[in-house]
């Protein structure tokens, strides 16, 4: 009868253990990194009774954790995707709604700038339109000083959460290879530890939510490499990140693996996880956008400010610029940044703009092979640009840009990031202030003369010499030559022959040119004037007059001694043609011009920063809803297998309540078994 008590003690045992079990199971439902857990039960040693064995009850051989490798895998994975997707949803979002708005992009303020404009052509003399499109400037100005500081501001946060990521990466690995050493030594001598190995699985889920992982086990360890095959976990040891400055540009903190002797840059290999997002976000829109945003300041300021300056204010100057110089010394300085391995005395790089027109939205790597020999390489794919000199005259010109030595001496290896378009967004101005100086007029005029009597006809002239915003020694030689070169007179020769010649004179009635027209056909005239300083002496280049160009047409036929004039657009002119040719910006192909001389304008430039980041964004928003549903497969796959059914959970416990009445009843009955053999006796 004794045997019949252990056996009824052994399934109380066994019951209460069960018990234990499914109570453990329950108040760990909610806990995420929680396997559901099982008990293993297994028979006692039969005993001999004569010829037959009889069983002794039960034993606990095990409590299992209930675990599948492979689904744990998959959903490590589907963790990082989907953490590294909706990081990057949650960066691009706001840039897409800040460039598409009304209230804060760019084209709405463009089209304000421009009906301005034609307010202003419409009324050139009036100081009033004049003031509004000052104002539009000025919006036009904020408007990219704005967008370009919200952009900066997401990078310097960029550059904040990367650090704080950095940080929990680092604790997780320690976490993981703390635990890998505490299982190591229970597993030894106690068999598997279900909670360590649940807290070590965590862990590792949530590294992967940070950055891009995969896991070995070896030798019930868990390893941990990054997927450039970089380990962080080996056992009990591990590497750590670091962030620091990026050694070819220090505005761009970079991803360190500290290996102890040596630190590995990892911020190009770097994929998944929330630092994956960041970095991808970083690399693949927000330095586009803004190399794209500044490229479109750059031509803005560019193509206006040329064109203002080719025509006549209200006071009968030449035009001033509207917004500031493109290449002002702060501004060519931002524009080379040092590698941090130059040599201490070294000097520094000026980026001077030459052609707006053929800026690209890269940015480059110049690295020297000499003291002035260097190569370039464009950003991020690496293209060979080829090699040139700082000593070549002139400087060569590099995608619209050239290079200049700022301070001391470069040597030999060192290396610079030239960024040529990323700060101009920033640095856009509106500097004009006084209404007067917008220079709507065309700087020169033609009128008829008084007696004409025949049937020709004059169209405006066309300033062909252009003046350059940027070479100030140019632009005064040129507008001097022009104010007191003229004005000129055509006359014109006998009306009886065909071709009919004709005559320039200066306005001391020296003939300066001479040519012909078809009388009844329109006639396209270039016409060169030599120039002369205020004392009428002649400005030279070397040894040759300096001429100044200018093209018009000629219709009908003139009679034998019509005369034509042209002469400087004088003050309070009410011709509004340099306000139309600002005007033509808006469809005129200034933008990425190829060797074919073919572009984009300046507001399809912008539409097209605007669609890209769109595009992008609708894109992000599906990659991040379909790695959200991949991501709770996994989980629904997982919580399947390894996660607590509280249902499940309810009806195991009464079926252990009921072996608990059951396994009671078998000593009730062995006791009163024992007490009726007693009692017999």
């Amino acid at each position: 009868m004794a045997s019949l008590i252990n056996i009824g003690m052994s399934g109380l045992g066994a019951a209460q253990s069960g018990l234990y079990t499914l109570g453990n199971n329950i108040a760990n439902a909610d806990v995420e990194s929680y396997s559901r857990q099982q008990n293993v039960q297994q028979t006692k040693g039969s005993q001999q009774y004569g010829s037959v064995f009889i069983g002794s009850g039960t034993t606990l051989a095990d409590v299992r954790r209930v675990y599948n490798a492979f689904l744990e895998n998959q959903l490590r994975s589907t963790n990082s995707l989907s953490t590294d997707a909706s990081t990057y949803l949650s960066q691009i979002t706001p840039l897409d709604s800040a460039l598409s708005s009304s209230d804060t992009g760019v084209t709405a303020a463009l089209q304000s700038f421009y009906t301005a404009m034609q307010d202003a052509a419409a009324k050139p003399s009036e100081d009033a339109s004049r003031q509004l499109l000052l104002t539009s400037a000025q919006t036009v100005a904020k408007r990219f000083n704005a967008l370009s500081s919200q952009l900066t501001q997401q990078n310097t946060t960029l550059n904040g959460n990367m650090e704080a990521l950095a940080t929990k990466v680092n604790d997780l690995t320690k976490s993981i290879a703390d635990l890998n050493d505490q299982i190591s030594r229970v597993s030894s001598v106690s068999g598997a530890p279900n909670d360590l190995l649940d807290k070590r699985d965590g862990a590792v889920r949530e590294l992967t939510g940070l950055i891009g992982a995969d896991v070995v086990e070896r030798e019930g360890n868990y390893d941990v490499y990054l997927k450039n095959g970089q380990a962080l976990v080996l056992g009990k040891t591990t590497q750590t990140l670091e962030v620091a400055p990026g050694q070819s540009d220090p505005t761009r903190m970079s991803l360190m693996l500290n290996r102890g002797s040596t630190k590995m840059d990892i911020t190009s290999s770097t994929t998944g996880g929330e630092l994956g997002g960041l970095l991808r976000y970083r690399k693949e829109t927000l330095d586009p956008a803004l190399n794209e945003l500044g490229r479109v300041a750059l031509v803005v300021s560019d193509a206006i400010n040329s064109q203002l300056s080719q025509g006549i204010d209200n006071n009968g100057d030449f035009g001033a610029t509207l917004f500031g110089d493109i290449n002002s010394a702060k501004a060519k300085a931002e524009r080379s940044i040092a590698s941090s391995g130059n040599d201490k005395n070294s000097g520094n790089l000026d980026v001077t703009i030459k052609d707006t027109g053929k800026l690209s939205t890269s940015d480059y790597q110049v690295t020297f092979t000499s003291e002035t020999g260097y190569s370039v390489r464009k950003l991020p794919d690496g293209t060979a640009m080829g090699s040139f000199d700082l000593n070549d005259d002139p400087p060569a010109v590099i995608e619209g840009f050239s290079l200049s030595l700022n301070g001391n001496a470069v040597k030999a290896g060192d290396s610079f990031k030239i960024t040529p378009t990323r700060n101009a967004a920033a640095n856009i101005e509106s500097v004009l202030t006084d209404p007067k100086r917008l220079a709507l007029s065309s700087p020169l005029t033609a009128t008829n003369g008084s007696g004409n009597q025949g049937t020709g006809q004059i169209g405006q002239p066309t300033l062909v010499s252009e003046l350059d915003i940027y070479d100030a020694a140019q632009r005064s030689g040129l507008q001097a030559g022009i104010k007191y070169s003229t004005p000129v007179k055509l006359v014109f020769g006998d009306d009886t022959s065909s071709p009919q010649a004709y005559k320039m004179y200066d306005a001391q009635g020296t003939a300066i040119g001479s040519g012909s027209i078809v009388p009844g056909q329109s006639n396209k005239l270039q016409l060169n004037v030599p120039m002369v300083d205020a004392s009428g002496n002649p400005i030279m280049d070397g040894a040759t007059q300096q001429t100044f160009s200018f093209e018009m047409t000629i219709t009908g036929a003139p009679k034998n001694g019509d005369n034509y004039t042209v002469a400087l657009t004088g003050a309070g002119s009410t011709d509004n043609r340099n306000a139309q040719a600002v005007l033509d910006l808006q469809t005129r192909q200034t933008v990425g011009l190829g060797a074919d001389g073919k572009g984009i304008s300046i507001t399809d430039a912008y539409a097209k920063l605007v669609s890209n980041v769109g595009g992008k964004a609708a894109q992000a928003s599906m990659d991040s809803d379909a790695t959200t549903a991949l991501h709770q497969s996994a989980t629904d796959s997982r919580n399947s297998v390894s996660g607590v059914s509280i249902d499940e959970e309810t009806g195991n416990l009464i079926k252990f309540q009921q072996y608990y009445t059951a396994s009671s009843q078998i000593i009730k009955a062995a006791q009163e078994t024992f007490a009726t053999l007693i009692n017999s006796l």
